[in-house]
């Protein structure tokens, strides 16, 4: 049986993807799809494992990737301006090396080309300090004021701590565990020189997590690729900054060539 993700459908148009973060859902592209689909059809979904849809036997980039040419196919959509937020920021990544016919354009935000520096001792770190809670017997749900005081930035109003609570809320703790594993293994430093599409890149100046000097230097090894700073934002820029979000990814789509 092929599974496919679920996902939310609104507006007609040129379609965008919308992928989320470790601790999102398709709701935390909510403002985005409010904003846009009025002219563009936005698809947000709700990774494997998120939500509703259903897990994978093993999560990796290679099979989330494949599993986003599958929701592609059950939408019978041949391309997709695929735009990915931090762990969503990844998959487009992943998606852009494997299925690269099948992306029209990519907006990647408050993400890397990589996890962490070679070697392999940050990642190692990251994760024990992550899975210590899970193995205490703690939720993401209870996990997740802490971890989203240190994502947003100092603008952030307390709605989008509550969002950003309640998504990670909904996450299982054996969905939690798998994606902390895969998202250590990401690494797509080398195929970034090789991205062909129109690529936007977009960085929260108070994003510890993927800082905007990191993402500039991404975009100077993406061949012709344009690059924004929202000041203020955080980690989560598209719900801490939704208007200014939806405006730089609605001009960067309307100027694609046709």
């Amino acid at each position: 049986m092929t599974i496919i993700p679920t996902f939310t459908d609104q507006g007609s148009g040129a379609p965008i993807i919308f992928l989320h973060g470790i601790g999102g859902n398709a709701d935390n592209w909510a403002p985005q799809v409010a904003d846009l689909a009025d002219e563009f059809r936005c698809i947000a979904w709700n990774a494997p494992g998120y939500a509703d849809s259903p897990a994978l036997p093993e999560m990796t980039f290679p099979a989330l990737a494949d599993s986003l040419a599958r929701l592609m196919d059950h939408l019978e959509l041949e391309q997709a301006v695929i735009c990915g937020l931090s762990m969503g920021g990844y998959i487009a990544q992943e998606f852009l090396a494997l299925h690269p016919s099948r992306v029209r354009a990519a907006v990647l935000m408050c993400t890397s080309a990589a996890f962490g520096k070679p070697g392999g001792d940050f990642q190692e770190k990251f994760l024990a300090a992550r899975l210590k809670p899970l193995d205490e017997g703690k939720s993401p749900a209870d996990m997740a004021p802490g971890l989203v005081a240190g994502m947003v930035g100092p603008n952030a109003g307390p709605e989008v701590a509550a969002a950003l609570t309640a998504s990670m809320s909904r996450i299982s703790s054996a969905t939690y565990r798998q994606a902390l594993n895969c998202l250590i293994t990401f690494d797509r430093r080398d195929a970034v020189k090789r991205i062909g599409v129109p690529t936007c890149l977009i960085a929260g100046s108070e994003d510890n997590t993927a800082p905007a000097a990191v993402m500039e230097r991404m975009a100077e090894r993406i061949p012709g690729s344009r690059f924004h700073v929202i000041e203020g934002a955080g980690h989560i820029a598209n719900l801490e900054a939704s208007a200014e979000t939806s405006r730089l990814i609605g001009a960067f789509v309307r100027g694609l060539p046709a």
